[in-house]
């Protein structure tokens, strides 16, 4: 429990700081809202459903993540405009981080899921079908992008952050995917164990 709140006492501060004068309020609102609503479900379902920890320590990074790319817009983040100069990309490419982190941290979400409310007959389709949902949340979202972008004009551009790069969409659940395939292989016997040790 102590660490729960250790998680949400380092993101409501976070948080705050994002919220000071941030790149721009409208992006800042549309990037920090998917941080928000996540915790807001974790809190109200808190007592029916506890994650393991590693779950809650990657979403806690992964809320990080949104936040900052909100108070400054994912094209403009210092260290990786730094980055970019530096190793002359041809873009800011924190974007690519937070897509990564959006195929990395659901499809950890998503694997507890399906493992604790024991959903397959059949585990050995688990990594497939946990990387399928994971792709799925990642188009989902850059259909969102698309219609913020269409019903706010240049409002949502910020938002949409393909800096002109016209394979930006493609690119973004491509590293959504490779985000869910890492998570699978590096972290299923930790979080094995965990779910272990959380429900027994």
């Amino acid at each position: 429990m102590k660490l729960i709140y250790t998680l949400l006492f380092l993101v409501l501060l976070l948080f705050i700081w994002s919220s000071i004068s941030p790149f721009e309020y409208f992006t800042w609102f549309l990037e920090v809202l998917p941080a928000v609503l996540g915790i807001l479900v974790l809190v109200l379902t808190f007592t029916r459903f506890r994650f393991t920890n590693i779950v809650y320590i990657l979403i806690s990074i992964h809320c990080a993540i949104l936040i900052i790319g909100g108070h400054y817009t994912y094209a403009e983040v210092p260290l990786f405009d730094w980055i970019q100069e530096t190793f002359n990309h041809t873009r800011n490419n924190y974007d690519k981080v937070g897509h990564f982190a959006q195929g990395f941290v659901p499809a950890m979400i998503t694997r507890e899921l399906l493992i604790r409310y024991d959903v397959l007959n059949n585990t050995n389709w688990l990594n497939f079908i946990v990387v399928c949902i994971a792709m799925a949340i990642s188009v989902t979202y850059e259909f969102i992008e698309w219609a913020v972008s269409l019903g706010t004009g240049e409002g949502g551009d910020s938002f949409l952050g393909t800096q002109g790069y016209i394979w930006d969409t493609q690119s973004d659940m491509l590293f959504a995917t490779i985000g869910a395939i890492c998570a699978l292989i590096a972290l299923s016997n930790v979080h094995d164990r965990q779910i272990k040790d959380i429900t027994f």
